[in-house]
């Protein structure tokens, strides 16, 4: 008995002296000083190698951190996120989505006292981290692609696609899409009806209107390309950053946003309520808007910058969202988008898929 008192009493002395020189807690340090270097970033899959060497390559050396990314199409990361909402710092994603989030109180509440760069973002940007769908780091917007030689004329506005010499010429994006839910706008503005008064009922019969136009709707704008050039279609409504792969070398493919507007669409960066490192993560989402990233962005990835301060010439802009055309650009409730975009698709299968 003695002897099994004796052999406690030395155990127990030895884990409080182990306590006092901090060898208890020395494992859980180190961890908790290696995970507030480590982020994890889900993101687009788009141009993975620029967005390594332009942004989280410069990121990870100014703080010192290390970046492991995540990477897909917006859709499918916001599906894994949901599924599972542990494991990611910083998530980015198409507005709608993002909306989706933050109705379902996925992302963190954000303390806009650690993120002073917000105070540069553009005043549509503004609007949209004022509706709660997270930071804006980029900005597209819907226009008209089309082969003017093979029109023969100028298209200049929408109701342009509407014209019966298009028939069986033109293709416009599924409703599922980042650009589908604009595509909804653009039919209802065509109708002259607000689409928020009647839940989009003057857009479906818009586009009932231009289905003979429609030769067929695409889902990415590499089958866009693919049509084009197999002489398909003539025209398409199209998001911004995808013309460029659209005109690929061809001298008579043209861009252009109609003076009577257009409909933006925000890439957004949240951070998850169940992040694991939410304070550097608020530093990378200060980071993502900065003068410098967003210049650099709007360069090498042809994305047009949310900061007000980045300045670009004519020539750097392309048919960027930025200048006059970020000036007509109207925002789009995704809020409002994402309440009806179940019967959307409903009856946009109905309608143009049949």
């Amino acid at each position: 008995m003695k002897k099994r008192f004796a052999l406690g009493s030395f155990v127990l002395a030895s884990i409080l002296l182990l306590t006092a020189c901090g060898g208890g807690n020395s494992e859980s340090s180190s961890s908790d000083k290696a995970a507030s270097k480590d982020l994890v970033v889900s993101t687009f899959g788009l141009s993975e190698d620029i967005i390594k060497s332009d942004i989280m390559v410069p990121f990870e050396k100014e703080f010192g951190a290390k970046i492991t990314l995540d990477v897909g199409n917006s859709g499918d990361r916001f599906t894994k996120l949901v599924s599972n909402p542990k494991g990611i710092d910083v998530i980015e994603l198409a507005q709608a989505n993002s909306a989706d989030g933050a109705s379902q109180g996925l992302f963190e509440k954000l303390d806009e006292s650690k993120i002073p760069n917000l105070a540069d973002l553009t005043s549509g940007a503004k609007e949209v981290f004022d509706s709660g769908a997270g930071v804006p780091i980029a900005v597209n917007s819907v226009g008209i692609v089309y082969d003017k030689e093979k029109v023969g004329k100028e298209i200049t506005d929408w109701s342009d696609l509407w014209d019966s010499s298009l028939k069986g010429k033109i293709s416009i994006p599924e409703i599922t899409t980042t650009a589908g839910p604009l595509m909804m706008y653009i039919a209802s503005d065509y109708a002259g009806k607000d689409i928020t008064e009647d839940n989009g009922e003057a857009a479906f019969g818009a586009l009932e209107e231009l289905k003979p136009n429609i030769v067929k709707t695409y889902a990415k704008s590499s089958d866009l390309a693919n049509m084009f050039q197999a002489g398909e279609i003539e025209a398409a409504i199209v998001m911004d950053f995808a013309y460029d792969i659209i005109k690929g070398d061809s001298e008579t493919i043209e861009y252009v946003v109609p003076e009577s507007g257009t409909y933006a669409n925000y890439n957004t960066v949240n951070i998850p309520v169940e992040a694991a490192n939410k304070e550097l993560a608020y530093e990378f989402v200060n980071y993502r808007i900065s003068a410098d990233s967003q210049k650099t962005k709007a360069l090498s990835l042809n994305e047009a910058p949310t900061n007000g301060k980045v300045e670009l010439t004519d020539e750097e802009a392309g048919n960027m969202t930025y200048g006059a055309i970020a000036d007509r650009a109207k925002t789009v409730d995704f809020e409002f988008v994402n309440e009806q975009l179940t019967d959307w698709i409903d009856q946009w299968n109905r309608l143009i898929n049949q």
